[in-house]
Protein backbone atom coordinates (compact mmCIF):
# COMPACT_ATOMS: atom_id res chain seq x y z
CA UNK A 1 0.00 0.00 0.00
CA UNK A 2 1.31 3.41 -0.99
CA UNK A 3 0.24 6.14 1.45
CA UNK A 4 -1.45 9.22 -0.43
CA UNK A 5 0.28 12.42 -0.98
CA UNK A 6 -2.47 13.76 1.37
CA UNK A 7 -4.21 11.08 3.02
CA UNK A 8 -7.03 13.70 4.45
CA UNK A 9 -7.59 15.17 1.29
CA UNK A 10 -11.07 15.86 0.50
CA UNK A 11 -13.58 16.09 -2.93
CA UNK A 12 -13.96 20.20 -2.14
CA UNK A 13 -10.65 20.45 -1.57
CA UNK A 14 -9.72 19.46 -4.83
CA UNK A 15 -12.62 21.30 -6.96
CA UNK A 16 -11.25 24.49 -4.75
CA UNK A 17 -7.78 24.16 -5.78
CA UNK A 18 -8.98 23.94 -9.58
CA UNK A 19 -11.10 27.12 -8.94
CA UNK A 20 -7.81 28.94 -7.54
CA UNK A 21 -5.99 28.10 -10.10
CA UNK A 22 -8.10 30.06 -13.02
CA UNK A 23 -6.11 33.08 -13.19
CA UNK A 24 -2.43 31.45 -13.60
CA UNK A 25 -3.71 29.58 -15.71
CA UNK A 26 -5.51 32.58 -17.85
CA UNK A 27 -2.36 33.88 -17.38
CA UNK A 28 -0.48 31.04 -19.35
CA UNK A 29 -2.67 31.02 -21.92
CA UNK A 30 -0.39 32.42 -24.59
CA UNK A 31 2.98 30.07 -23.10
CA UNK A 32 0.85 27.17 -23.11
CA UNK A 33 0.14 27.37 -27.08
CA UNK A 34 3.46 28.87 -27.58
CA UNK A 35 5.11 25.80 -26.00
CA UNK A 36 2.57 23.54 -27.40
CA UNK A 37 1.70 22.17 -24.08
CA UNK A 38 1.18 23.38 -20.70
CA UNK A 39 4.59 24.99 -19.04
CA UNK A 40 6.29 23.10 -16.02
CA UNK A 41 4.67 25.55 -13.49
CA UNK A 42 1.48 24.05 -14.09
CA UNK A 43 2.84 20.42 -14.08
CA UNK A 44 4.26 21.21 -10.71
CA UNK A 45 0.85 22.78 -9.72
CA UNK A 46 -1.07 19.88 -11.03
CA UNK A 47 1.36 17.15 -9.03
CA UNK A 48 0.95 19.62 -5.76
CA UNK A 49 -3.35 19.66 -6.15
CA UNK A 50 -3.28 16.22 -6.36
CA UNK A 51 -5.22 16.10 -9.98
CA UNK A 52 -3.14 13.39 -11.68
CA UNK A 53 -4.14 11.03 -8.76
CA UNK A 54 -7.78 11.67 -8.46
CA UNK A 55 -8.61 8.54 -10.30
CA UNK A 56 -6.11 6.77 -9.11
CA UNK A 57 -6.65 3.29 -6.66
CA UNK A 58 -6.07 4.25 -2.88
CA UNK A 59 -3.80 1.24 -2.66
CA UNK A 60 -1.19 2.79 -5.34
CA UNK A 61 -1.33 6.22 -3.52
CA UNK A 62 -4.30 7.63 -5.28
CA UNK A 63 -8.44 9.46 -4.07
CA UNK A 64 -10.37 7.14 -5.74
CA UNK A 65 -12.70 10.62 -6.05
CA UNK A 66 -15.11 9.12 -8.74
CA UNK A 67 -16.79 10.58 -11.87
CA UNK A 68 -18.29 13.67 -10.61
CA UNK A 69 -15.05 14.70 -8.92
CA UNK A 70 -13.53 14.38 -11.64
CA UNK A 71 -15.62 15.99 -14.20
CA UNK A 72 -16.06 19.00 -12.04
CA UNK A 73 -12.20 20.00 -11.96
CA UNK A 74 -11.77 19.12 -15.47
CA UNK A 75 -14.63 21.61 -16.36
CA UNK A 76 -12.80 24.33 -13.26
CA UNK A 77 -9.25 23.72 -15.05
CA UNK A 78 -10.68 24.00 -18.38
CA UNK A 79 -12.36 27.36 -17.98
CA UNK A 80 -8.78 28.70 -16.97
CA UNK A 81 -7.19 27.14 -20.16
CA UNK A 82 -8.85 24.70 -22.64
CA UNK A 83 -5.34 23.38 -23.75
CA UNK A 84 -4.77 22.33 -20.48
CA UNK A 85 -7.92 21.25 -19.11
CA UNK A 86 -7.79 18.64 -22.32
CA UNK A 87 -4.49 17.13 -21.16
CA UNK A 88 -5.03 17.22 -17.85
CA UNK A 89 -7.88 15.31 -18.46
CA UNK A 90 -6.54 12.93 -21.03
CA UNK A 91 -3.60 11.82 -18.90
CA UNK A 92 -5.19 11.84 -15.59
CA UNK A 93 -7.97 9.74 -16.84
CA UNK A 94 -6.25 6.51 -18.24
CA UNK A 95 -5.34 4.94 -14.94
CA UNK A 96 -9.03 4.17 -14.65
CA UNK A 97 -8.76 1.56 -17.77
CA UNK A 98 -5.52 0.43 -16.40
CA UNK A 99 -6.47 -0.20 -12.75
CA UNK A 100 -9.59 -1.73 -14.25
CA UNK A 101 -8.58 -4.66 -16.24
CA UNK A 102 -4.89 -5.37 -15.62
CA UNK A 103 -4.12 -8.02 -12.94
CA UNK A 104 -2.20 -6.97 -9.56
CA UNK A 105 1.06 -8.41 -10.62
CA UNK A 106 1.00 -5.12 -13.79
CA UNK A 107 -0.61 -2.88 -11.55
CA UNK A 108 1.83 -3.45 -9.16
CA UNK A 109 4.72 -2.54 -11.79
CA UNK A 110 3.14 -0.17 -13.50
CA UNK A 111 2.11 1.96 -10.51
CA UNK A 112 5.46 1.15 -8.50
CA UNK A 113 6.66 2.23 -5.43
CA UNK A 114 5.74 5.86 -5.39
CA UNK A 115 2.34 5.86 -7.17
CA UNK A 116 3.50 8.09 -10.19
CA UNK A 117 1.64 7.87 -12.99
CA UNK A 118 0.17 9.51 -15.98
CA UNK A 119 -0.46 8.17 -19.68
CA UNK A 120 -1.33 9.71 -22.87
CA UNK A 121 -3.29 7.16 -25.02
CA UNK A 122 -5.36 6.88 -28.59
CA UNK A 123 -8.25 5.03 -29.84
CA UNK A 124 -6.92 3.71 -32.33
CA UNK A 125 -4.81 0.30 -32.78
CA UNK A 126 -1.31 0.57 -34.76
CA UNK A 127 0.83 -1.71 -35.49
CA UNK A 128 1.24 -5.15 -34.56
CA UNK A 129 2.37 -6.76 -31.49
CA UNK A 130 4.71 -9.58 -31.91
CA UNK A 131 5.77 -12.00 -29.16
CA UNK A 132 9.44 -12.08 -29.00
CA UNK A 133 9.30 -15.56 -27.16
CA UNK A 134 11.04 -14.57 -24.34
CA UNK A 135 8.67 -13.27 -22.18
CA UNK A 136 7.99 -9.78 -24.07
CA UNK A 137 6.18 -8.12 -26.86
CA UNK A 138 7.65 -6.06 -29.35
CA UNK A 139 6.00 -2.49 -30.79
CA UNK A 140 6.76 -0.72 -33.49
CA UNK A 141 4.92 2.19 -34.84
CA UNK A 142 4.05 6.00 -34.50
CA UNK A 143 0.79 6.75 -32.27
CA UNK A 144 -0.42 9.84 -33.35
CA UNK A 145 -3.00 12.62 -31.13
CA UNK A 146 -1.61 11.28 -27.67
CA UNK A 147 -2.87 13.96 -26.00
CA UNK A 148 -0.81 15.28 -22.92
CA UNK A 149 2.38 13.20 -24.07
CA UNK A 150 4.96 15.60 -22.74
CA UNK A 151 4.36 14.65 -19.04
CA UNK A 152 3.37 10.85 -19.19
CA UNK A 153 5.19 8.43 -17.44
CA UNK A 154 3.42 5.43 -19.32
CA UNK A 155 1.45 5.28 -22.93
CA UNK A 156 -1.49 3.45 -22.64
CA UNK A 157 -1.97 2.34 -26.09
CA UNK A 158 -3.08 0.26 -28.78
CA UNK A 159 -1.80 -2.79 -31.31
CA UNK A 160 -3.52 -5.58 -33.61
CA UNK A 161 -2.30 -9.24 -33.02
CA UNK A 162 0.15 -11.08 -34.56
CA UNK A 163 -0.82 -13.43 -37.65
CA UNK A 164 -0.56 -16.72 -37.13
CA UNK A 165 1.27 -17.15 -40.33
CA UNK A 166 2.41 -15.41 -42.51
CA UNK A 167 -0.54 -14.10 -44.96
CA UNK A 168 -3.21 -14.17 -42.13
CA UNK A 169 -4.54 -10.91 -41.29
CA UNK A 170 -3.65 -9.68 -37.80
CA UNK A 171 -5.19 -10.74 -34.66
CA UNK A 172 -7.39 -9.22 -32.16
CA UNK A 173 -6.50 -5.93 -29.99
CA UNK A 174 -4.00 -6.21 -27.77
CA UNK A 175 -4.33 -2.99 -25.32
CA UNK A 176 -0.26 -2.61 -23.33
CA UNK A 177 1.02 -0.27 -20.56
CA UNK A 178 4.18 1.04 -22.13
CA UNK A 179 6.74 3.11 -19.69
CA UNK A 180 8.52 5.95 -20.79
CA UNK A 181 11.81 4.00 -20.89
CA UNK A 182 10.35 2.55 -24.82
CA UNK A 183 8.87 5.32 -26.32
CA UNK A 184 9.87 9.38 -27.75
CA UNK A 185 7.35 11.87 -28.07
CA UNK A 186 7.85 13.57 -31.70
CA UNK A 187 7.79 17.49 -31.91
CA UNK A 188 5.00 17.24 -34.30
CA UNK A 189 1.74 19.10 -32.54
CA UNK A 190 2.26 22.03 -35.27
CA UNK A 191 -0.21 23.55 -37.20
CA UNK A 192 -3.30 23.08 -35.59
CA UNK A 193 -6.39 25.06 -35.70
CA UNK A 194 -7.23 24.66 -31.51
CA UNK A 195 -5.87 23.08 -28.71
CA UNK A 196 -2.29 23.60 -29.79
CA UNK A 197 -1.44 23.71 -26.02
CA UNK A 198 -2.58 19.88 -25.27
CA UNK A 199 0.48 18.60 -25.86
CA UNK A 200 -1.23 15.92 -28.56
CA UNK A 201 2.04 15.21 -29.92
CA UNK A 202 2.88 11.61 -31.60
CA UNK A 203 4.46 8.64 -29.55
CA UNK A 204 7.42 6.84 -31.07
CA UNK A 205 8.17 3.14 -30.70
CA UNK A 206 11.04 1.11 -32.51
CA UNK A 207 11.06 -2.42 -31.45
CA UNK A 208 10.01 -1.41 -27.84
CA UNK A 209 10.01 -4.04 -25.92
CA UNK A 210 7.26 -4.83 -22.65
CA UNK A 211 6.80 -7.46 -21.14
CA UNK A 212 3.99 -9.63 -21.79
CA UNK A 213 1.95 -9.07 -18.66
CA UNK A 214 1.71 -5.44 -19.33
CA UNK A 215 0.06 -6.50 -22.28
CA UNK A 216 -3.77 -7.38 -22.78
CA UNK A 217 -6.22 -8.84 -25.31
CA UNK A 218 -8.91 -6.30 -25.34
CA UNK A 219 -9.75 -3.37 -27.07
CA UNK A 220 -9.93 0.24 -24.97
CA UNK A 221 -13.88 0.48 -26.87
CA UNK A 222 -14.52 -3.10 -25.05
CA UNK A 223 -13.18 -4.11 -21.87
CA UNK A 224 -13.78 -7.32 -19.93
CA UNK A 225 -15.72 -5.48 -17.18
CA UNK A 226 -19.32 -7.46 -17.53
CA UNK A 227 -20.23 -8.67 -13.96
CA UNK A 228 -17.24 -7.32 -12.54
CA UNK A 229 -13.53 -6.84 -13.40
CA UNK A 230 -10.24 -7.39 -11.72
CA UNK A 231 -9.99 -4.23 -10.66
CA UNK A 232 -13.05 -4.25 -8.92
CA UNK A 233 -12.51 -6.50 -7.41
CA UNK A 234 -8.94 -6.15 -6.06
CA UNK A 235 -9.76 -2.49 -4.90
CA UNK A 236 -12.78 -3.36 -3.86
CA UNK A 237 -14.61 -0.21 -5.87
CA UNK A 238 -17.30 -0.69 -8.72
CA UNK A 239 -15.37 2.31 -9.85
CA UNK A 240 -13.32 -0.02 -11.93
CA UNK A 241 -15.70 -1.81 -13.68
CA UNK A 242 -16.96 1.09 -16.10
CA UNK A 243 -17.03 1.00 -19.93
CA UNK A 244 -14.53 3.48 -21.42
CA UNK A 245 -16.59 4.50 -24.36
CA UNK A 246 -19.33 6.44 -22.25
CA UNK A 247 -16.90 7.67 -19.68
CA UNK A 248 -14.52 8.86 -22.22
CA UNK A 249 -17.76 11.09 -23.60
CA UNK A 250 -17.78 12.45 -20.22
CA UNK A 251 -14.20 13.74 -20.52
CA UNK A 252 -14.75 15.78 -23.10
CA UNK A 253 -18.22 17.19 -22.42
CA UNK A 254 -16.42 18.20 -19.55
CA UNK A 255 -13.50 20.27 -21.40
CA UNK A 256 -15.92 22.09 -23.50
CA UNK A 257 -18.66 23.05 -20.58
CA UNK A 258 -15.76 24.58 -19.71
CA UNK A 259 -14.47 26.27 -22.36
CA UNK A 260 -18.53 27.10 -22.90
CA UNK A 261 -18.00 29.02 -19.31
CA UNK A 262 -14.36 30.71 -20.47
CA UNK A 263 -16.29 32.13 -23.37
CA UNK A 264 -19.08 33.39 -21.20
CA UNK A 265 -16.57 34.87 -18.56
CA UNK A 266 -14.49 36.42 -21.80
CA UNK A 267 -18.20 37.65 -23.24
CA UNK A 268 -18.88 39.58 -19.64
CA UNK A 269 -15.57 41.44 -19.29
CA UNK A 270 -15.54 42.31 -23.22
CA UNK A 271 -18.99 43.95 -23.38
CA UNK A 272 -18.89 45.46 -20.22
CA UNK A 273 -15.05 46.61 -21.07
CA UNK A 274 -16.56 47.79 -24.61
CA UNK A 275 -18.46 51.52 -24.84
CA UNK A 276 -21.23 52.55 -26.77
CA UNK A 277 -20.29 54.12 -30.23
CA UNK A 278 -22.66 57.39 -29.86
CA UNK A 279 -23.13 56.74 -25.87
CA UNK A 280 -19.17 56.57 -24.38
CA UNK A 281 -20.63 56.51 -20.81
CA UNK A 282 -22.53 53.58 -21.32
CA UNK A 283 -21.43 50.14 -22.75
CA UNK A 284 -22.71 47.12 -24.72
CA UNK A 285 -22.86 45.47 -21.12
CA UNK A 286 -25.88 48.22 -20.46
CA UNK A 287 -28.11 47.01 -23.81
CA UNK A 288 -30.67 44.29 -23.58
CA UNK A 289 -29.67 42.44 -26.25
CA UNK A 290 -26.32 41.29 -24.67
CA UNK A 291 -27.50 40.60 -21.43
CA UNK A 292 -30.03 38.59 -22.82
CA UNK A 293 -27.17 37.10 -25.07
CA UNK A 294 -24.83 35.97 -22.06
CA UNK A 295 -28.23 34.83 -19.75
CA UNK A 296 -28.89 32.44 -21.82
CA UNK A 297 -25.57 31.14 -22.55
CA UNK A 298 -25.47 30.44 -18.63
CA UNK A 299 -28.22 29.25 -18.81
CA UNK A 300 -27.45 26.32 -21.60
CA UNK A 301 -24.51 25.85 -20.13
CA UNK A 302 -25.41 25.15 -16.39
CA UNK A 303 -27.95 23.25 -18.22
CA UNK A 304 -25.69 21.18 -20.31
CA UNK A 305 -22.94 21.14 -16.93
CA UNK A 306 -26.17 19.58 -14.84
CA UNK A 307 -26.42 16.82 -17.70
CA UNK A 308 -22.92 16.11 -17.06
CA UNK A 309 -23.20 15.52 -13.49
CA UNK A 310 -26.48 13.48 -13.72
CA UNK A 311 -25.02 11.44 -16.45
CA UNK A 312 -22.09 10.70 -14.29
CA UNK A 313 -23.94 9.65 -11.13
CA UNK A 314 -25.49 7.44 -13.58
CA UNK A 315 -22.30 5.79 -14.79
CA UNK A 316 -21.12 5.62 -11.25
CA UNK A 317 -24.42 3.56 -10.26
CA UNK A 318 -24.11 1.27 -13.20
CA UNK A 319 -21.03 0.33 -11.91
CA UNK A 320 -22.19 -0.45 -8.63
CA UNK A 321 -25.00 -2.22 -10.47
CA UNK A 322 -22.52 -4.43 -12.53
CA UNK A 323 -20.52 -5.68 -9.48
CA UNK A 324 -23.80 -6.22 -7.33
CA UNK A 325 -25.07 -8.43 -10.15
CA UNK A 326 -28.23 -6.53 -10.23
CA UNK A 327 -27.30 -5.43 -13.90
CA UNK A 328 -24.54 -6.19 -16.03
CA UNK A 329 -22.89 -3.09 -17.94
CA UNK A 330 -23.83 -3.82 -21.03
CA UNK A 331 -23.18 -2.27 -24.67
CA UNK A 332 -26.40 -0.80 -24.34
CA UNK A 333 -26.10 0.66 -21.09
CA UNK A 334 -23.15 2.10 -22.33
CA UNK A 335 -24.36 3.52 -26.01
CA UNK A 336 -27.30 5.58 -23.86
CA UNK A 337 -24.51 7.16 -21.08
CA UNK A 338 -22.52 8.56 -23.99
CA UNK A 339 -24.89 10.16 -26.00
CA UNK A 340 -25.94 11.95 -22.76
CA UNK A 341 -22.86 13.26 -22.51
CA UNK A 342 -21.93 13.79 -26.01
CA UNK A 343 -25.12 16.03 -26.02
CA UNK A 344 -24.25 17.83 -23.36
CA UNK A 345 -20.60 18.67 -25.11
CA UNK A 346 -22.76 19.60 -28.31
CA UNK A 347 -25.35 22.26 -26.19
CA UNK A 348 -21.72 23.90 -25.14
CA UNK A 349 -20.63 23.86 -28.52
CA UNK A 350 -23.76 25.23 -30.04
CA UNK A 351 -23.95 28.06 -27.71
CA UNK A 352 -20.43 29.24 -27.70
CA UNK A 353 -20.02 29.31 -31.35
CA UNK A 354 -24.01 30.36 -32.03
CA UNK A 355 -24.43 32.95 -29.33
CA UNK A 356 -21.32 34.28 -27.53
CA UNK A 357 -18.64 34.33 -30.43
CA UNK A 358 -21.33 35.52 -32.71
CA UNK A 359 -22.19 38.53 -30.78
CA UNK A 360 -18.94 39.66 -29.15
CA UNK A 361 -17.82 41.35 -32.45
CA UNK A 362 -15.47 40.70 -34.74
CA UNK A 363 -12.33 42.52 -33.14
CA UNK A 364 -11.96 39.37 -30.40
CA UNK A 365 -11.58 37.21 -33.56
CA UNK A 366 -8.37 38.67 -33.80
CA UNK A 367 -5.28 36.58 -32.73
CA UNK A 368 -4.28 36.76 -29.51
CA UNK A 369 -7.56 36.79 -28.12
CA UNK A 370 -8.86 34.72 -25.48
CA UNK A 371 -12.41 34.79 -27.37
CA UNK A 372 -10.69 33.57 -30.73
CA UNK A 373 -8.84 30.90 -29.10
CA UNK A 374 -11.86 29.59 -27.01
CA UNK A 375 -13.61 29.64 -30.55
CA UNK A 376 -10.82 27.33 -32.17
CA UNK A 377 -10.68 25.27 -29.26
CA UNK A 378 -14.08 24.15 -29.22
CA UNK A 379 -14.40 23.84 -33.07
CA UNK A 380 -11.18 21.34 -32.63
CA UNK A 381 -13.29 19.28 -30.34
CA UNK A 382 -16.23 19.37 -32.53
CA UNK A 383 -14.12 17.46 -35.57
CA UNK A 384 -12.89 15.22 -32.91
CA UNK A 385 -13.28 11.52 -33.42
CA UNK A 386 -15.13 11.97 -29.99
CA UNK A 387 -17.74 14.15 -31.29
CA UNK A 388 -17.66 12.55 -34.65
CA UNK A 389 -19.35 9.18 -33.00
CA UNK A 390 -22.78 11.27 -33.05
CA UNK A 391 -24.30 9.43 -35.61
CA UNK A 392 -22.94 5.75 -34.85
CA UNK A 393 -24.32 6.77 -31.37
CA UNK A 394 -27.80 7.94 -32.97
CA UNK A 395 -28.08 4.85 -34.92
CA UNK A 396 -26.59 2.34 -31.68
CA UNK A 397 -29.38 3.87 -29.23
CA UNK A 398 -32.09 3.51 -31.79
CA UNK A 399 -31.62 0.22 -32.49
CA UNK A 400 -31.15 -0.82 -28.81
CA UNK A 401 -34.58 0.46 -28.40
CA UNK A 402 -35.65 -1.27 -31.47
CA UNK A 403 -34.48 -4.57 -29.69
CA UNK A 404 -32.16 -4.52 -32.56
CA UNK A 405 -28.24 -5.69 -32.05
CA UNK A 406 -26.61 -2.36 -32.42
CA UNK A 407 -22.47 -3.83 -31.70
CA UNK A 408 -21.99 -4.13 -35.77
CA UNK A 409 -22.63 -0.07 -35.64
CA UNK A 410 -18.76 0.95 -35.79
CA UNK A 411 -18.31 3.81 -33.36
CA UNK A 412 -15.09 4.84 -35.18
CA UNK A 413 -15.03 4.49 -39.26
Amino acid sequence: MIAAPEPGLTADDLIERAVALRPALLERQAETERLTHYPKDTHDDFLKAGFYRMLQPRRYGGYEVGLPVFYRVVVEVARGCPSTGWALSLTAAHVLQVASVFEEKAQDEIFGTDGDFRAASTAAPVGVARPDGDGHVVLDGTWPYSSGAPYSTHYVGQSLGAPEKPGDPPGAPVLFVAPRSVWTVLDDWHGVLGLRGSGSNSIHMDHARVPAHLTLEASLLDLPVQGGSVGSRLHGNPLYAGRAPSFFHGELAAIMIGTAYAAADEYARVIAARPLLLEPDRTRADLHDYQRHLGEALGLIDTAEAALRQTAEDWMETCRRNVSGEAPFTVVEDNRLALMFLNAGRMAWDVLQGSLFRTAGSRYARDGERMQRYFRDAATYWSHVGASMAEPLYRRVGRDRLGLPSEDVPLIP
